[in-house]
C-alpha cells in the first residue's frame, strides 16, 4: 500500500544546503565558482543528470571508503550502479568497477586488501566479484544457478556468508543444459502459478511459491559452499560472531510465517553439518526482531526490535541487547520513543550506534551499551541514511539535507568533513529556492511539522499557486533530504507544502497510531493544516491551490477531494478507493486484517473509510496514475477511481506505467511522470494552456 514500502510520494529524494528555518550552514555546502555562468532553474533533465551516492563503506585501517553511484540513464532505460572510492585524506574519487555492468553491495575483506561486490555480468545472475584495491580486473567469485542476494565477509576473511534463494525449476533446468552444453528454446506459454502459500504474491516479485532463501558459507580458498540454514523460512541479515564460530540472523520461524508479524534473532554455527536444524533462538519477542549485530567481545547482540505486536508497522521500533549466548531481552530505547535503524556497535564496545526518524529527520546517535541517554552525533537538520564504523572512532556517513543530495562525509571528534563532490558541477550552474521547516497547529491543537519549499525568485509581497505533497506510508515522514519533486515544482512557481501529519514516524508511536483504522480523518485535518498555515503567513494563494501524492500519498489525497473543494487539481498516484477491492489482490493480507479485521467480519470498518463511498463529492480535476504489475497498490483501484470520475462527468485522465511495480523502474516513466505532473498542475491550477506530453512515453 503504501505504508509499509514508505514510499515518500515518491519524492525521488536524493538529499541536501541552504539554509533550514534558521539552522547553521550544512556541512554539505560548496564553493561554486562565481561568476562563470548565470544561475538557471531545475528542470526535469536535471534528475538523470543528478547522480545518487549510496553504501558507503569504510575501509578496515579507515583510509578509504568504497561507495556505489547510480544514474538513470534514459538512453538505455535503466538504473545503473557503479562501485567507487575515494581517500579519506581527501582528493579525486576514482571508479573501481565498469560502467557497462551494474554493481552493488561493496564490502572490504577484513585485511583491505580488496573489495568484494555484486554484480550480474554476461546476462547472467547476480554473483559476488572480488578486485584488488590497488587495481586490475575483477575477478568472479561465486557460480551459483541463481542470484546472490546479500553476502559478508567473516572476521578473518576467509569465508564469506552468503544468501541465496532455493532455485527456480527455470534456473535448475539452465544449469544442466549449461553443463551438458545443450540450450533449449524457452517455451512459447509461460507454465502457471500454482501457488498454496497464504502470501501469495508481493510487489516486485510477482506471485510466491515455495522457495526459500537461506544461508550458505563459501570457503575463499576451496571455493566449497555449506548450507547451514533450510527449511519454509526466510533467514536474512546474516552476522558473523567476531570468533568467526557463529553467524547470527532474522528469521520468522513461526507455524504460519505468512499470518504474523513475528521474526526472531537466530544464532547457527558457521560450521553447521544438518543445514540448520540445530538453531539457538535469542529472542522471543512475537513482534518482528531484526538487523543483528555482535559486540566487538562477542558477549551481546544488538538488534531493532518492534514490541508492540497489535500496533505492527504503527509501532515503534526500538534498538535491544540479548546476550549472544541466550537470556533476558533488554530494551535500551523505551523512553526515546523513535524508530531505530541498523544498530552497530562503536569499535572498542562501550556504546551503540544507530540511524532514528526523528523530528522530520533521521540522525545518527549514540547510546551507551548498557543502556542510557541518546546523544546526536552530529548537530544541526541534516540526515544520516547510511553509516560504517573504522578504527579509532571514524565513522564513514551518507549525509544530507534539504537542498544538497548525499554525499560521503568522515566523521572525526563529532563533525563532518565531507569527501565526495558527486554532483557539485552540476548544482553550481541551479538555483534553488528555500526550504523551511515550519510548525503549526491541526484543528484539535496538536503540534505538527513539515517543510515549505519556496521559488528561487520568491517575493515576500506576493502569493504564489501552492501545492500540498503528501507523503507515503503513511508509517514514513519527509526528511532533512532533498526532494527532487519538491524543488522541481518551486522551480515552476509553486509554493511546496510537505507535512508529517498524525500516521507519519518520527514523532512517536502514539503519534503514528493516531490514524489506526482511521485513515482521512486525523491525517486529512494536519495535511490541510499546513496549507493555511502558508495561507495565514501570506505564502499561499487561497485560489490556486494543488494537491497529490503517491501511494499513501494518493490515498489521503483521495481522502481530501471527497472533504474539500478548495484545490483546483488533484493527482492520485497509485492509490486506494474501494479498500475491499484490495484484500487477496494486494500483499497487504495481514496488515487489512490487523487494522481493519477480516473483511466478511468487519465490512463496516472497510466501508466507513473507503473514499468510493464519496465520489460523487468529487469535483477537483483529478490525474490518476499507477504501474499495471503493482502489486502493493494494484492499478485496480485507480481505475476505479478514473470510471467513477468519468462517469460522473467529472475532469479526470488515467495515466497506467506498463511493466511498472509500485515505484516506477523505467527511467522514461519516471520522466513522463514528471512532465504530466507539470502539465495538469500547470493546466488547472496556473491556467496555462501548455499541452500534456503525448501519450506514448518518451
Amino acid at each position: 500500500m503504501i505504508r509499509r514500502v514508505a514510499i515518500l510520494c515518491v519524492a525521488l529524494v536524493l538529499a541536501g544546503p541552504a539554509v533550514v528555518s534558521g539552522q547553521d550552514p550544512s556541512p554539505l555546502k560548496y564553493d561554486a565558482k562565481a561568476g562563470t555562468t548565470p544561475l538557471r532553474n531545475l528542470t526535469v533533465d536535471d534528475f538523470f543528470g543528478l547522480k545518487d551516492v549510496e553504501d558507503p563503506q569504510l575501509s578496515p585501517e579507515s583510509k578509504w571508503v568504497a561507495y556505489t553511484v547510480s544514474i538513470h540513464d534514459l538512453k538505455e532505460d535503466k538504473t545503473k550502479s557503479q562501485v567507487w572510492m575515494v581517500s579519506t585524506s581527501g582528493g579525486e574519487a576514482v571508479p573501481m568497477t565498469e560502467k557497462t555492468a551494474s554493481s552493488s553491495h561493496p564490502r572490504w575483506s577484513p585485511d583491505g586488501k580488496y573489495l568484494a561486490f555484486l554484480s550480474a555480468r554476461n546476462e547472467g545472475k547476480s554473483q559476488v566479484w572480488m578486485l584488488n584495491r590497488n587495481g586490475g580486473e575483477a575477478q568472479q567469485v561465486t557460480e551459483t544457478i541463481q542470484d546472490v542476494d546479500d553476502f559478508e565477509w567473516s572476521p578473518a576473511g576467509d569465508k564469506v556468508v552468503l544468501v541465496l534463494r532455493d532455485p527456480s525449476p527455470e534456473d535448475i533446468a539452465a544449469a544442466k543444459e549449461k553443463e551438458i552444453g545443450i540450450e533449449k528454446p524457452k517455451p512459447k506459454t509461460p507454465a502457471p502459478h500454482v501457488i498454496d502459500r497464504l502470501q501469495f504474491k508481493r510487489d516486485e516479485e510477482g506471485y510466491l511459491d515455495r522457495r526459500r532463501a537461506h544461508l550458505y558459507v563459501l570457503d575463499m580458498a576451496t571455493r566449497k559452499m555449506t548450507q547451514v540454514t533450510s527449511g519454509d523460512y526466510d533467514d536474512a541479515e546474516p552476522a558473523w560472531s567476531p570468533d568467526e564460530r557463529f553467524l547470527a540472523f532474522a528469521s520468522n520461524r513461526t507455524e504460519e510465517p505468512d499470518l504474523n508479524f513475528n521474526s526472531d534473532i537466530w544464532v547457527v554455527a558457521a560450521d553447521n553439518p544438518d543445514a540448520g536444524k540445530t538453531l539457538l533462538r535469542l529472542t522471543s519477542n512475537p513482534g518482528a526482531d531484526v538487523s543483528p549485530a555482535w559486540s566487538p567481545d562477542g558477549k551481546w547482540v544488538a538488534y531493532v526490535s518492534q514490541i508492540d505486536v497489535k500496533a505492527f508497522d504503527y509501532g515503534t521500533r526500538h534498538l535491544a541487547v540479548v546476550p549472544a549466548a541466550g537470556g533476558k531481552e533488554e530494551i535500551l530505547t523505551q523512553t526515546y520513543d523513535r524508530n531505530v535503524i541498523k544498530p552497530r556497535f562503536s569499535s572498542e564496545g562501550q556504546s551503540i550506534y544507530f540511524m532514528a526518524e526523528d523530528d522530520g529527520a533521521q540522525p545518527l546517535s549514540q547510546i551507551p551499551a548498557g543502556g542510557g541517554a541518546v546523544k546526536r552525533i552530529l548537530s544541526g537538520r541534516v540526515n544520516v541514511s547510511a553509516f560504517s564504523i573504522g578504527k579509532e572512532g571514524k565513522l564513514a556517513v551518507l549525509l544530507g539535507d534539504p537542498t544538497r543530495p548525499y554525499e560521503v562525509a568522515l566523521v572525526e571528534n563529532g563533525a563532518p568533513r565531507r569527501l565526495t563532490a558527486t554532483n557539485d558541477a552540476l548544482l553550481a550552474q541551479i538555483r534553488l529556492g528555500g526550504v523551511e521547516y515550519v510548525h503549526f497547529k491541526s484543528k484539535d491543537g496538536t503540534e505538527l511539522a513539515g517543510y515549505l519549499y519556496k521559488p528561487p525568485a520568491y517575493n515576500s509581497e506576493l502569493r504564489y499557486p501552492t501545492l500540498l505533497r503528501i507523503h507515503g506510508g503513511p508509517q514514513s515522514q519527509y526528511d532533512s533530504e532533498f526532494n527532487f519533486q519538491a524543488h522541481l515544482f518551486a522551480a515552476n512557481g509553486y509554493v511546496v507544502l510537505t507535512p508529517n501529519p498524525r500516521g507519519s514516524t518520527g514523532y512517536g508511536q502514539k503519534f503514528c497510531q493516531a490514524i489506526f483504522a482511521d485513515w482521512g480523518n486525523k491525517d486529512y485535518e494536519d495535511v490541510m493544516a499546513e496549507v493555511d498555515y502558508a495561507i495565514a503567513q501570506g505564502v499561499a494563494d487561497p485560489a490556486r491551490l494543488g494537491v497529490g501524492g503517491w501511494s499513501y500519498g494518493g490515498i489521503l489525497t483521495d481522502h481530501v477531494l471527497i472533504r474539500t473543494d478548495r484545490f483546483k487539481a488533484a493527482i492520485s498516484g497509485a492509490s486506494e478507493f474501494l479498500y475491499i477491492a484490495n484484500y487477496g489482490h494486494d500483499h497487504y493480507q495481514r496488515e487489512w486484517e490487523y487494522e481493519l479485521g477480516p473483511p466478511w467480519k468487519n465490512r463496516a470498518a472497510w466501508e466507513k473509510i473507503s473514499p468510493f463511498n464519496s465520489v460523487e463529492k468529487i469535483v477537483t480535476p483529478t490525474l490518476v496514475m499507477g504501474g499495471d504489475t503493482d502489486w502493493n497498490v494494484p492499478v485496480n483501484n485507480s481505475e476505479l477511481l478514473y470510471q467513477s470520475l468519468k462517469r460522473l462527468g467529472r475532469t479526470t485522465q488515467l495515466v497506467v506505467y506498463p511493466g511498472e511495480p509500485h515505484g516506477l523502474n523505467k527511467p522514461t516513466h519516471l520522466k513522463d511522470r514528471m512532465e504530466r505532473y507539470l502539465a495538469w498542475y500547470g493546466q488547472y491550477v496556473k491556467g496555462e494552456t501548455a499541452a500534456a506530453p503525448p501519450p506514448t512515453a518518451k
